[in-house]
């Protein structure tokens, strides 16, 4: 019954790597490729959490 009140955590993960990869092209625009690559260390580690979230979501056959 209160399922319906709560949040579906891959598009919690993907809704934040969305706003990351939106964030880290402005910072690669701007010329920080330090901070860049901090946000693609982030972007990549959510990936990870939804390809497990994923996988145990959708178990192999």
């Amino acid at each position: 019954m209160f399922s319906l009140f709560k949040k579906d955590p891959i598009k919690e993960l993907t809704n934040q790597r969305k706003k990351l990869l939106e964030e880290a092209m402005h910072i690669q625009r701007s010329g920080d490729l330090k901070l860049y690559a901090v946000k693609m260390e982030a972007i990549d580690r959510l990936e990870k959490e939804l390809d497990e979230l994923h996988q145990k979501n959708n178990p192999a056959k």
